[in-house]
């Protein structure tokens, strides 16, 4: 009877564990099972029939876990089916991107379906330090894409362009896709279609235009710096970094003259007056002088965009009024200053000039007495400077010039 006993509770328990289990699964797990133990009880009382009773609630058991089993029948599994189904809707996002099929911008609905596109890096060529041949008179006058970069949809004047390269964008893709804040999209959709001009995210962060070994190296310089990526810097912190480059590269301090140099950039790279200038300000200065100290003049044309040429050659033939294909090197520096120049909203109009070349404003950031001084002493320099030399000389400042920031990521040599 002790043995007999004993098999019961065993039963007993195994049978309450499964109500139990079942229950819980059903998302009923207050429901009581009284029928279940009575009918276990029932049967082992019965004596012989005792194994036959347990075999048979083991295969109730194993029926109903394999009824719970298949798909969509618990709410876990549900989400768990949804949450493929996202996956799956993700990947299919991807594929549309990756392939060049597009997607319309209504269905553009979940942020995270469009995930930024990975940049690569460019590598140096062979022949990168080699001239280039870019012809004065002859115009290269570059087609916008017909279709939006992101979506590949054709909506004639719901497109913005980029001023720099020839991609065109909606402005629902680039909210969709995060790339622009609700005030940086109303500023493209002032500028844009202006002749002062909008850099699309690719030619906007001129810090892709290193190769993977030259942000390496400007990496270590931050980290080694203790430079935090995404925040501010105030003047100290500029200050403290430029004395650490200064120090690993020449193995000295900076001079009271590049100190007063220091704070004019970081002036320059804070045009609203916060005291404190933004990463991506920074990051596209410190860039820029990676290319301005590492790459020759050659190179750095190679980078420019058939825009930029063209422009630049507007600038070139404005200044050359007698078409001999000189100008003076007081003229060449006011055309550098002028790609500087930021055109106030109130004055946007596609009428404004693309050949504006003038002196810097005395609002501007970077002007100062001393700069002042040294605009007005290279006026009077007349030095003969031909379209070529022109071209190279102007190239880091057209760069520079990239940048939708109001801030002045480089400066003009004192």
């Amino acid at each position: 009877m002790g043995v007999l006993m004993s098999r019961k509770q065993q039963v007993e328990k195994v049978q309450k564990c499964s109500v139990v289990v079942s229950a819980f699964k059903e998302g009923l797990k207050d429901r009581p099972a009284p029928a279940a133990v009575a009918h276990t009880e029932e049967v082992i009382e019965n004596g012989d029939e005792s194994a036959e009773g347990t075999h048979q609630a083991n295969k109730d058991h194993t029926e109903q876990k394999e009824k719970d089993s298949k798909p969509g029948s618990l709410p876990n599994q549900q989400a768990s089916a949804s949450s493929i189904e996202e996956h799956k809707a993700n990947q299919e996002a991807w594929g549309r991107l990756r392939d060049g099929k597009g997607v319309e911008p209504e269905d553009l609905k979940k942020a995270h379906q469009l995930t930024p596109p990975t940049f690569v890096r460019p590598k140096r060529e062979v022949n990168d330090d080699q001239p280039v041949d870019v012809s004065l008179g002859q115009t290269e006058q570059p087609v916008n894409d017909e279709m939006c970069e992101v979506c590949e949809v054709w909506t004639a004047d719901d497109l913005f362009p980029c001023g720099t390269c020839t991609r065109v964008f909606h402005d629902g893709c680039l909210r969709e896709m995060g790339y622009l804040s609700t005030e940086a999209l109303q500023e493209m959709r002032e500028t844009a279609h202006t002749t002062t001009g909008w850099s699309c995210y690719y030619c906007d962060n001129v810090n892709l235009l290193l190769t993977e070994e030259e942000m390496y190296s400007l990496m270590e310089t931050f980290k080694q710096c203790k430079i935090i990526p995404e925040s501010c810097l105030v003047s100290d912190e500029l200050l403290q970094y430029r004395h650490f480059v200064t120090k690993q590269l020449f193995e000295r301090d900076l001079t009271d003259e590049e100190e007063e140099e220091v704070l004019a950039q970081f002036a320059a790279l804070d045009p609203e007056k916060k005291g404190q200038i933004e990463w991506s300000d920074f990051l596209y200065h410190e860039s820029l002088s990676v290319l301005q100290k590492f790459r020759t003049e050659n190179s750095l044309v190679r980078i420019l965009t058939a825009k930029e040429r063209d422009r630049a050659r507007a600038v070139f033939q404005s200044l050359d009024q007698d078409k001999d294909g000189i100008i003076t090197a007081g003229e060449a520096r006011r055309a550098q200053t002028s790609w500087f120049h930021k055109i106030n909203k109130e004055s946007q109009s596609c009428n404004v000039s693309i050949s504006h070349v003038g002196p810097i404003s005395e609002s501007s950031p970077a002007s100062s007495s001393s700069e002042r001084s040294r605009d007005k002493a290279m006026e009077n320099d007349n030095r003969p400077v031909t379209w070529d030399n022109f071209l190279r000389e102007s190239a880091i400042y057209i760069l520079a010039a990239r940048p939708n920031s109001s801030a002045m990521h480089i400066r003009l040599p004192l």
